[in-house]
Order: structure tokens, then sequence, then C-alpha cells
């Protein structure tokens, strides 16, 4: 149990002690910098079942784009066979590929994307 007249203080990493010929150590601070985060580009990819119009809704409702954007992407992925939907790190991207696989399979579409990280 500790006294009044001692109060309980950390501990301190102990300095070294001073050289008598002046000679110190001196440690630098190292400045470390963290790398952003990988990304991740979702991927929609073309089927010949998937109504059009399906794809534009699951695009505004999970992937926040208008009518406009939804319908580029749609056609994009239409006629190149696969379309970006966005960019994400890697546990957004994953997560919007499961919702639209869900989406897909709730509605009886064979509509699938993948997550692809961008180099």
């Amino acid at each position: 149990m500790a006294t009044p007249q001692s109060p309980i203080r950390p501990s301190l990493p102990e300095q070294a002690p001073h050289e008598e010929d002046g000679n110190q150590v001196v440690l630098e601070r190292q400045v470390h910098k963290l790398a952003p985060p990988p990304m991740y580009q979702v991927v929609m990819l073309n089927d010949d079942f998937t109504p059009m119009e399906f794809v534009i809704v699951v695009l505004q409702e999970y992937f926040g784009k208008d009518r406009e954007q939804a319908t580029q992407i749609m056609l994009k992925i239409h006629l190149d066979g696969r379309g970006v939907c966005g960019v994400y790190s890697r546990d957004i991207a994953t997560t919007k590929v499961e919702q639209v696989l869900q989406a897909a399979q709730h509605a009886g579409h064979p509509l699938q994307a993948v997550c692809e990280p961008i180099e």
C-alpha cells in the first residue's frame, strides 16, 4: 500500500548516463508513414438473362448512382461484357459484391459481380 508521502508514478525508461567527456547518445525520432489501403473495384459481369432494368436498379440502390450514371454503366456491361461499378477499400468492395449477389439471387437472376484489386 502506498503512503501519502510517496505518490504512485509510472515507471519511466532509464536514461543513459551522461559521459564525462561530453559524448551523448541521442535517439532520433523516426516518422512512420502509413500507406493508404489498397483499393478494389467492383465489376459486374454481363449475362444473357438478367434484365437491363434490374442492373440499373442495383446500381442505383447499392452504388448510389443516379439514373443516367446507372444506365451508362449498364450499357458498358452489356456491350463490353463487364463494367466497373465503383472503387472501394477491400471490406467495402466485398460487401458490395455480396449485396449484388444476394439481390440477384433473391430476384432469380444470374447476375454476377466480382471485386478486383487495382494495381
